[in-house]
């Protein structure tokens, strides 16, 4: 498959774009939380583009209903994502509480955070799981006096199938991810994405929201899958180094082992085993056992 070049500083991404839209992003809400509150005047979206340690370019962070919530997508699964979060909420939380005497006798209030990740990459995930920031703890505690927990979603198809009816932005989002990639499998990338979008546009997925922003649409859908293959290609090419490296080593583990055991052989006086053990693997293993 040909890919396109594209620039790795393109901050934005469909997800985004599309949770931007404040009807898009109060029906997510909505199917979350199984509420149905109409009104989007309360809803404060307050994407914090540079937090501390990272860049979040696939979030949509807001405040609505005393509630500070990140959403954010991801088509790989990081273990990582309950500490980026307490970095993340963090940052914005002193940033809310900034000019507040944090050592005055009043209680500042803070709006309640909530995390969750919308997962659509291509290896398996349950429908629903949880992340938890004590599972980094190098010393692990019965209860933990500082927690986070990160919900994820796996928002593909045949997944979560309640929660994708309810909110047809997420629903239709995942169609069209899907799509490209079907294409991408078959031409490249760029008229994959072409032709994704034509195709949706047709059938009536996400069609009013490609009509009006295709160009930029286009371009993020390219960034997006193929940082998504490259960031893939990386760790595929990480593990087979793995596996090299660790059948090398285990190569010479046994080499070693067998001269040892060869040489206590020798040494011994049982130089008429020695052609029986490079030989016969079973006698080997009997010899190992025996701690020759």
């Amino acid at each position: 498959m040909n890919e396109a070049t594209v620039q790795r500083n393109y901050k934005d991404t469909i997800f985004r774009m599309l949770f931007k839209d404040k009807e898009n992003l109060l029906s997510l809400y909505n199917a979350l939380n199984h509420t149905a509150y109409t009104d989007v005047s309360g809803l404060e979206i307050t994407t914090l583009e540079n937090a501390v340690y990272m860049n979040y370019k696939n979030d949509v962070s807001f405040v609505f209903d005393s509630e500070l919530m990140l959403y954010e997508h991801q088509s790989t699964m990081n273990p990582n994502m309950p500490l980026r979060d307490l970095f993340y909420v963090s940052d914005t939380l002193h940033k809310k509480t900034y000019s507040k005497d944090l050592y005055g006798k009043n209680l500042i209030k803070i709006p309640a955070p909530r995390f969750v990740v919308f997962y659509n990459g291509v290896t398996y995930q349950p429908d629903v799981q949880t992340l938890k920031l004590s599972n980094a703890y190098e010393k692990q505690q019965e209860t933990p006096e500082l927690e986070l927990t990160v919900t994820v979603y796996n928002i593909n198809r045949g997944y979560n199938e309640e929660l994708m009816n309810a909110c047809r932005a997420l629903r239709e989002y995942a169609m069209y991810v899907e799509h490209v990639r079907t294409y991408a499998k078959q031409m490249p990338l760029a008229d994959a994405v072409e032709k994704a979008v034509d195709y949706c546009i047709e059938a009536d997925i996400l069609s009013e929201f490609l009509r009006k922003n295709r160009a930029e649409a286009i371009k993020m859908s390219i960034y997006e899958y193929d940082e998504e293959l490259h960031f893939r290609t990386l760790r595929e090419e990480g593990r087979e180094e793995g596996l090299a490296a660790g059948l090398a080593e285990g190569l010479e583990q046994g080499e070693r082992r067998l001269a040892d055991l060869l040489q206590k052989l020798i040494d011994s006086g049982r130089s008429e085993d020695v052609n029986r053990a490079i030989s016969d693997s079973e006698y080997r293993k009997q010899l190992y056992l025996e701690n020759i």
